[in-house]
């Protein structure tokens, strides 16, 4: 029988993934079109953004637009293709001073020219950031990314598809620059109880914190009740909590 594996302490510097559910649900509850609760939900991003870092998130990625939204009505999408554009031009100064590196990922091939050119000028201005990596995910599908990355791999003569060489592939298949580290804290807003295509990968070993609060609605108070939550729990990956040794009982003389 193989010995029991231990984990190791959790590194400093969680990886949290959101996704950011519940805008235009938000905004329909008030009597609001759409787009309104996609532009509250640009607040939100503001907030958590500057919350991370004083509760020990180092990487913070936020599902923006799946590959799948582009079936929503065109006029939705063309808001928040604007709403993209408009965040990235008014918030690059903002990042820069809070030592916020801006990265995203995802397809850009179907984005129009301004959002690809907001997106570059953006990265570009952001990139000495250290205090917190933000990745946006935009047209992005985990699944998708996965197989381009296995792709890639294939396709590089000699190297075998492995959870290593597939993991830098990944990092590469669609932008964002190298692979970001695991995912250690998942949140889901609104109510929904699933991963909806979103760091698949990423999220093997990820703990899953649902929050029935809309993201409009979302505070940096709602995440640190998830993190604080987080680090309540017991980590296996697999093997066994290291116990402490005990002495042994005195024998009676």
């Amino acid at each position: 029988m193989r010995p029991s594996t231990l984990i190791t302490p959790i590194p400093p510097g969680l990886h949290v993934g959101i996704i950011m559910d519940g805008n235009g649900r938000w905004a329909v509850a008030r009597g609001l079109p759409r787009p309104a609760g996609h532009r509250r939900g640009a607040e939100t991003v503001r907030a958590i953004v500057e919350a991370a870092p004083d509760l020990g998130v180092r990487t913070l990625t936020l599902y923006a637009f799946s590959s799948d939204n582009w079936r929503r009505p065109e006029r939705e999408v063309a808001a928040l293709m604007r709403l993209f554009r408009a965040y990235l031009r008014g918030e690059t100064r903002r990042l820069m001073r809070n030592g916020v590196k801006l990265s995203v990922i995802g397809r850009r091939d179907r984005l129009e020219l301004p959002v690809t050119a907001a997106i570059e000028a953006a990265e570009a201005a952001t990139a000495g950031g250290t205090t917190l990596h933000l990745r946006l995910a935009i047209d992005y599908s985990s699944r998708d990314a996965l197989a381009r990355a296995a792709t890639a791999v294939s396709r590089d003569g000699g190297v075998a598809v492995t959870t290593d060489s597939l993991g830098v592939a990944l990092g590469a298949a669609y932008g964002g620059g190298a692979a970001a580290p695991d995912v250690d804290l998942l949140i889901r807003t609104g109510g929904e109880r699933r991963l909806s295509d979103f760091l698949l990968w990423e999220c093997a070993y990820a703990e899953l914190w649902f929050s029935d609060v809309m993201w409009p609605a979302f505070t940096a108070q709602d995440l640190g009740a998830a993190v604080s939550d987080f680090h309540s729990r017991e980590r296996r990956f697999g093997g066994l909590v290291a116990q402490p040794v005990q002495a042994p009982a005195a024998r009676a003389v």
